[in-house]
């Protein structure tokens, strides 16, 4: 996968930042000075019987709600995928990287509304020492997400499960 041709091919205006070798969203925010709620972090999840997958993009500093995801997407039961899950759907990138365009793999993309809220959007390209910046607008064009809310809110979580880092 080269998102960079994917973005180019799609005439979609993007940034490429270099930065220091990051293995984890707030530490790209950190390394970029960017605001963590700025930093699309991408989960992959297994869907119900493990044949299906879903990417939830949510910001860098929260944690992926599974029950509230599913009740988005009409009860499904979600599993964090493992990492060898995430290299067999995303080849070309390196381990552990996985860009937001669950359409450039055959799944479904569903977005934290607190993403859709910002001018911007910054995720990992496909390598861990390069970002991509580009305007929430046209990522929302291109990829046509599902957005609702994705992560735990402020209240306490009940009986701490169900979230995922």
């Amino acid at each position: 996968m080269n998102v960079r041709e994917f973005l180019d091919e799609r005439h979609v205006a993007f940034h490429v930042i270099t930065h220091r070798e990051t293995f984890d969203a707030q530490r790209l925010a950190e390394a970029l000075h960017v605001p963590g709620r700025q930093i699309a972090k991408t989960v992959l999840l297994r869907a119900d019987s493990g044949f299906a997958y879903v990417l939830a993009v949510i910001p860098a500093p929260r944690q992926v709600d599974l029950r509230r995801v599913g009740q988005l997407l009409g009860g499904s039961r979600l599993e964090l995928a493992t990492e060898d899950e995430v290299v067999d759907v995303c080849p070309g990138a390196e381990r552990g990287v996985l860009p937001p365009f669950g359409s450039l793999l055959g799944v479904q993309t569903v977005v934290d509304s607190q993403l859709a809220g910002g001018g911007e959007i910054v995720f990992e390209g496909t390598t861990h020492h390069d970002a991509i910046r580009m305007s929430f607008a046209d990522f929302l064009q291109l990829e046509q997400p599902l957005i609702g809310k994705l992560t735990a809110g402020d209240e306490p979580p009940a009986g701490g499960d169900g979230q995922v880092k």
